[in-house]
């Protein structure tokens, strides 16, 4: 066992023992793993594990189901997994087995999975509440309520069957929102892998580079140094390509004049980084160029500094609205007065998606924007701990006629990761350069080919 999979299983185990409290007396949750899904004929895609079954275990293998049962006064942790396949490890890799797992996860008591139909029905006895996710996978579904059903076969003696079923996941959501001291250190990790891979990529692009070989210098620095996989389809999209918003086609050629937008962040240890610049291929931006640039980075740094404790989570957003639609007029592409512009929603045409998103295991992770039910919603405040996106942008689409030609298939987005603290905030993906400035001088650095 590694030092990190110790600290992971501690962390789990830490979180499970946060959750219990939280569940009510007499209750259960019954929590599934990810399954494998199958790319073609006989082959699967590389195995991922659910991000809330992972949070709260740490286990990374397929065909296993977390229980947690709180009673009146005590407390259970079982795991059901794949029992030890002398075959199938051979074909396969090793499991780790229900003798291991109570040890390696620090749970009072694991099984067979095979063995799960005959020990939920005894765990879920006499249980007022089911926590489970209903609905999302019907076979799933089935089981629970097959357990269900032979409990309350067995009412004439004296058992009761759960009542009442309800859904975990915004409790662990919640939790799962604010990153402890050990998250944040993973998700500078992946940040810094991040970083280097964009500056990479920038090092490597010039005229006649495919977008699908930059896409393979990203996926190199991600696999060199240690992270999973990419925590998303990287997006690699120049010229007029980036106009559009998740293009992850990436067979276009870099040309001279055009712009390359990467959108790019690994995965290390299950957490997530995401990094977007927009860079000129020959090196230099012309002057449209650097005129939306300009606009965008102005955005997302008042935006970045909008984060902070107590403010609201859709500040940010707000703040970029308001400097983007100020340049655009500023510009010409817009006409009017920024504040009408804003409220009737013209400033779309350019700049059509939110400024930003929670980030942590899941690329768009988990927790709710807003708070006070349905019908007194606002947006939520800003807490130390948690993680948020930064990414404004401006896409002139090439078919908008209401624009002079200069500025027409010119996208551009700028985006980082960044932490709430005490104090304020701190950036994770500052490795990455930014400023005109600095992007003219790294990419001046580059060898010729």
């Amino acid at each position: 066992m590694t030092k990190e999979s110790v600290n992971r299983y501690e962390l789990a185990a830490k979180r499970r023992n946060a959750l219990l409290r939280k569940m009510k007396k007499n209750s259960v949750a019954i929590l599934p793993a990810a399954t494998l899904k199958t790319r073609s004929n006989d082959t699967e895609y590389n195995f991922r594990q659910d991000s809330d079954f992972y949070y709260l275990t740490g286990f990374t293998e397929d065909n296993a189901v977390l229980v947690l049962k709180r009673g009146d006064k005590d407390t259970q942790t079982i795991l059901f997994c794949q029992p030890k396949d002398k075959t199938k490890e051979l074909w396969t890799g090793i499991l780790t087995g229900p003798k291991k797992a109570v040890a390696l996860l620090n749970i009072d008591s694991a099984y067979s999975v095979t063995e799960i139909d005959s020990q939920l029905p005894e765990l879920l006895a006499d249980s007022d509440l089911i926590y489970y996710r209903t609905g999302l996978d019907s076979h799933w579904d089935k089981q629970v309520n097959g357990w269900v059903n032979q409990v309350r076969r067995l009412a004439r003696q004296g058992v009761q069957a759960p009542s009442q079923f309800a859904h975990i996941d915004p409790i662990i959501h919640e939790m799962r929102l604010i990153k402890s001291a050990d998250e944040i250190a993973l998700m500078q990790k992946a940040a810094d892998i991040s970083a280097r891979a964009h500056c990479r990529a920038m090092l490597a692009s010039r005229a006649g580079v495919t977008e699908y070989q930059l896409e393979a210098e990203l996926q190199h620095e991600f696999l060199h140094s240690g992270a999973s996989a990419p925590a998303y389809s990287s997006i690699v999209a120049s010229g007029a390509n980036a106009c559009i918003l998740h293009y992850i086609e990436n067979r276009a050629t870099l040309r001279n004049g055009d712009l390359v937008l990467i959108d790019a962040g690994c995965e290390y240890e299950h957490y997530a980084a995401d990094i977007t610049r927009t860079y000129p291929v020959s090196g230099r931006f012309s002057k449209e160029q650097s005129a939306l640039y300009e606009i965008v980075l102005k955005a997302q740094l008042a935006a970045i500094d909008a984060v902070k404790p107590g403010n609201p989570a859709d500040q940010p957003h707000q703040v970029a609205t308001r400097i983007i639609t100020e340049g655009l007029v500023e510009l010409g592409l817009l006409k009017g007065k920024p504040a009408t512009l804003i409220q009737e929603g013209a400033y779309r045409d350019f700049f059509m998606h939110g400024t930003g998103h929670w980030l942590g295991i899941d690329v768009h992770d988990v927790g709710a924007y807003k708070t006070g039910g349905k019908n007194n919603a606002t947006s939520r405040p800003f807490q130390p701990g948690m993680v948020t996106t930064i990414e404004p942008g401006i896409y002139v689409a090439p078919e908008n006629r209401k624009v002079a030609k200069k500025w027409r298939g010119i996208g551009i987005r700028i985006e980082d990761d960044v932490l709430v603290t005490r104090s304020g905030n701190h950036v994770l993906t500052d490795g990455v350069p930014k400023t005109i400035s600095e992007i003219e001088a790294l990419m001046a650095t580059r060898q010729e080919s």
